[in-house]
């Protein structure tokens, strides 16, 4: 029997909800735990991608989700980081986009459970990242078909974990693929709050602050745009031009360019921050992380 295909919402009725239902929780004055959990059930009504397998897993002593997809020979596996903002976001808020990542790569998906401000600040998430990141080469037979991946506060843990293993010696990664990423800590380029339907300004600088309580957000060890790229994998960049991050993205894409580093930046109009996670429910959000996945899918293959 044919896999039924779930209702498809117009990508305006979903950018209200997401400015109704999301963007007044994700506010300075709202307790964390409160946005966790609002989060959490707010994302439970999205579908999974059909043909992949959910199973629980560990990599560097974290929790994973280890998205399977079934009808397709693995072409290698990403470590995926979910974002909000370092202080929110779980398997249940990204779990979606996930099998979509997984089913259209062929790739495994691991979607890391790590540690979360401001219970546990910087490096603690990084540390998590990195840990995960080099168990995982460690189980695979092609540990050279690696990916790390992430979306907001993800993308920087992916970014920044690439930079420290760079720095390191350590095998680097195929790629880096980021999705909306949030790169300047500090906020000082951020453009003005016009369009965006789903972030505040506020919001990101509360996240920072408990992120890294008392460091220099400019610094290039919490700053990537502050960094040297010069010798990174190739980088995968998805970015929404209705969303206050869009600078940031298109900056990283320049400085990563001048360093020599090949960037496949893509920007998609009147789409908000990490629009990606409706994937299964919003055909532009279902078509960019099959557009992902492809790319990755490339990338893996040529290892």
């Amino acid at each position: 029997m044919p896999t039924r295909t779930p209702p498809q919402l117009p990508a305006g009725v979903m950018r209200a909800v997401v400015r109704t239902l999301v963007r007044p929780v994700l506010g300075p004055r709202v307790p964390v735990g409160v946005q966790r959990r609002w989060l959490d059930a707010v994302s439970a009504t999205t579908p999974p991608a059909a043909g992949v397998d959910r199973r629980a897993g560990e990599l560097g002593g974290r929790p994973v989700e280890v998205m399977v997809p079934e009808a397709t020979p693995s072409t290698g596996a990403v470590l995926y980081l979910h974002g909000g903002g370092f202080t929110t976001g779980s398997a249940a808020t990204h779990r979606t986009l996930a099998t979509h990542l997984a089913a259209s790569s062929g790739a495994t998906v691991h979607l890391l459970d790590y540690r979360l401000a401001p219970e546990h600040p910087f490096p603690a998430a990084l540390d998590d990242v990195l840990a995960a990141y080099r168990e995982l080469r460690g189980r695979t037979d092609r540990p050279e078909r690696t990916v790390l991946a992430g979306d907001s506060a993800g993308g920087w843990l992916a970014l920044t974990a690439a930079l420290r293993l760079r720095d390191e010696g350590s095998p680097l990664p195929a790629a880096v693929a980021l999705i909306s990423p949030l790169l300047e800590l500090s906020g000082d380029d951020r453009r003005p709050d016009r369009v965006d339907p789903m972030l505040q300004p506020a919001w990101l600088a509360r996240c920072a602050a408990d992120f890294a309580p008392g460091r220099d957000l400019r610094s290039p060890e919490l700053s990537p745009l502050a960094a040297d790229l010069t010798g990174l994998p190739p980088l995968v960049v998805q970015v929404g031009g209705d969303e206050i991050l869009l600078e940031e993205s298109v900056r990283l894409a320049g400085l990563a360019r001048a360093a020599g580093v090949p960037v496949d930046l893509r920007r998609f109009d009147r789409m908000w921050h990490v629009f990606q996670v409706s994937a299964g429910s919003v055909r532009e959000s279902t078509a960019a992380v099959i557009a992902l996945g492809e790319t990755l899918a490339a990338h893996l293959s040529a290892h």
